[in-house]
C-alpha cells in the first residue's frame, strides 16, 4: 500500500538541495526542489512538497526554525518528513520536539551530497525515511541517515567519518 500521500515533506535547503549556479559559480540551494520533484516523479508518488527555507543549515537560525515549526502547525499531515541540511539537523530536531514532543511522527534527513552531484545517498537517505514513516506510527522526531532511522537523541553526526551514526558507537 503506498500511504505517500499521508505525507507531507517540507525542503529546507541543505547540501541535498543544492545545485550547481554557472553565473555565480558555486553551488546554491534550488528553491524550487526539483530533487524532490524527481523522486516524486520517479516513484509515482503524491508527496506533498513544500519548499520553504532555502539555506544551507549553517545559515539557519532560531527565527527559521520557529518558521518551521509554525508551517508543521499548519500542516493536515501528522506525518513529516522534513529535508534538511546535516550540520545543524540535530539542533531543529531539539527545537522540533521541543515544540511538538510526540504529538506528530516528524523525520529529518539530508545528504552530505548533493542530489544534483549524485543522487545515490540523498535518494537512499529520503527512501529510508518515507519507508520508515510508511511502515510505522511512532510519534516524536527522528534522524533518517545512512540507513538508519533513530529518535534524535539517538544519533549523531561523526564529523571524523562523514556520517550518522548512533550515539553509541561515536
Amino acid at each position: 500500500m503506498n500511504r505517500s500521500s499521508e505525507i507531507t515533506v517540507f525542503s529546507t535547503g541543505g547540501t541535498f538541495n543544492k545545485i550547481y549556479d554557472p553565473v555565480r559559480g558555486k553551488l546554491v540551494i534550488d528553491p524550487e526542489a526539483r530533487a524532490l520533484r524527481k523522486i516524486s516523479e520517479a516513484w509515482r508518488c503524491s508527496f506533498t512538497i513544500r519548499p520553504l527555507i532555502h539555506k544551507d543549515s549553517l545559515e539557519m537560525d532560531d527565527q527559521d526554525r520557529e518558521a518551521l515549526a509554525d508551517a508543521i502547525r499548519r500542516c493536515i499531515h501528522n506525518k513529516i518528513l522534513i529535508i534538511h541540511g546535516t550540520d545543524t539537523m540535530d539542533r531543529t530536531a531539539a527545537c522540533l520536539a521541543r515544540s511538538f514532543g510526540t504529538t506528530r511522527q516528524i523525520v529529518l534527513t539530508g545528504a552530505m551530497v548533493p542530489y544534483a552531484i549524485d543522487p545515490v545517498e540523498a535518494t537512499a537517505n529520503f527512501a529510508s525515511a518515507v519507508g520508515w514513516l510508511q511502515a510505522t506510527d511512532t510519534p516524536g522526531i527522528h534522524i533518517a541517515m545512512h540507513g538508519a532511522v533513530l529518535f534524535h537523541t539517538q544519533i549523531v553526526k561523526d564529523r571524523k567519518r562523514g556520517l550518522f551514526v548512533p550515539i553509541d558507537q561515536t
